[in-house]
């Protein structure tokens, strides 16, 4: 991700809340370039997730995990069984940012345990080396108070990433719990945290539900990467819009 996102590239993933393994093929089949393994909310736990990480094939870049919270022994565990990003939510101050950087990151960067599991994970004459180029740390700021600390957050040594998550965000202004803001202070903040992060060569990235929103704001040049709909979210629609097309059929028989 921050190699491909600064060099010009828009990679889109999705967010997976269910323990299934053909989700993923599924979503690469349509075009999806990743998906971002959600351990925080929904069914997703972590030895699913692990799973799910050693199916994965080993060239994606964009196998991320969203862990609940900066306890470094479940993100050792998604590390070791493949994740090439760890986003850690609700990041509000430099020393949860550094919390993550520490549970992420090899030493010297870091401090994650020199365990692996899986054999030549990360090719290369350093394995420490090779696995701090292959690895992201993204923080996610999704509060008023992390939007106002952003240049102490996103200028933590380590850090490679912010991922926005605006419907908490929105709630933190007051609004409500929705994502897709045009305009207004999730907006705003949007643009500055594109601000910080540019000044500091991070990439920024967004939780969307919509296409169009999507859209717009890599046309704005406000984002490098977009998470495009949570897999329950996207069968709902299919169900509905699935069921509703039949409907009128179901109702002319029901009343001939």
């Amino acid at each position: 991700m921050k190699q491909a996102a600064l060099g010009g590239g828009n990679p889109v993933l999705y967010h997976q809340s269910v323990p299934s393994f053909s989700m993923p093929e599924w979503a690469a089949a349509a075009g999806y370039d990743g998906v971002v393994l959600d351990l925080q909310h929904g069914e997703l736990g972590l030895e699913a997730a692990c799973g799910i990480l050693r199916s994965l094939p080993r060239q994606s870049a964009y196998s991320y995990a969203r862990v609940g919270s900066l306890d470094p022994a479940p993100v050792l565990r998604l590390l070791d069984s493949g994740a090439r990003g760890i986003i850690a939510p609700a990041i509000e101050s430099r020393a949860e940012a550094e919390a993550l950087v520490a549970a992420v990151a090899y030493p010297p960067v870091g401090n994650r345990s020199l365990g692996p599991s899986r054999p030549a994970l990360y090719p290369g004459d350093s394995y420490t080396e090779a696995g701090n180029l292959a690895v992201s740390v993204i923080a996610q700021i999704e509060t008023k108070t992390g939007v106002d600390r952003a240049e102490e957050i996103v200028s933590t040594p380590g850090l490679d990433s912010v991922y926005i998550g605006p419907a908490d965000l929105a709630v933190s202004y007051g609004l409500p719990g929705r994502g897709d803001w045009a305009d207004g202070p999730v907006r705003a903040a949007i643009a500055h945290l594109r601000e910080v992060t540019t000044a500091h060569g991070v990439t920024l990235g967004i939780y969307s539900g919509q296409p169009a929103y999507a859209a717009g704001l890599f046309t704005e040049g406000l984002v490098d990467y977009v998470a495009l709909g949570i897999d329950l979210v996207l069968l709902s629609r299919a169900f509905t819009d699935t069921i509703a097309a039949l409907d009128p059929a179901r109702s002319s028989r029901s009343t001939a």
